[in-house]
């Protein structure tokens, strides 16, 4: 497998790890079963996502945007996953993404 197809397949992985955190945070409680989650934590959460997307990083690093070298995700990508996890609390829905 070459760079190209390697990377592919670690940003199917790398947004399915995204996915996943959004599922944990729909259904994360304390030991009382009270949500953890606080008001704003999921907005925080999307903005960080959109933060550290490969685009972003690479815009800001290199003044380009590279695709190819992709090993994370694109911005829009990893909002995307963490939402679509979230949304539906699902892990199944997470087989789906990337």
């Amino acid at each position: 497998m070459g760079d190209t197809a390697g990377n592919a397949v670690q940003v199917g992985i790398e947004l399915q790890a995204d996915c996943y955190a959004g599922v944990w945070a729909k259904d994360a409680r304390d030991a009382k079963g009270q949500s953890i989650m606080e008001a704003g934590d999921i907005e925080e959460g999307l903005k960080a996502a959109d933060a550290i997307g490969d685009d972003t990083l690479q815009r800001a690093a290199q003044g380009r945007v590279m695709p190819d070298k992709f090993t994370h995700g694109s911005s829009a990508q990893r909002v995307a996953a963490l939402r679509k996890g979230f949304t539906t609390g699902d892990p199944a829905q997470c087989q789906t993404v990337g």
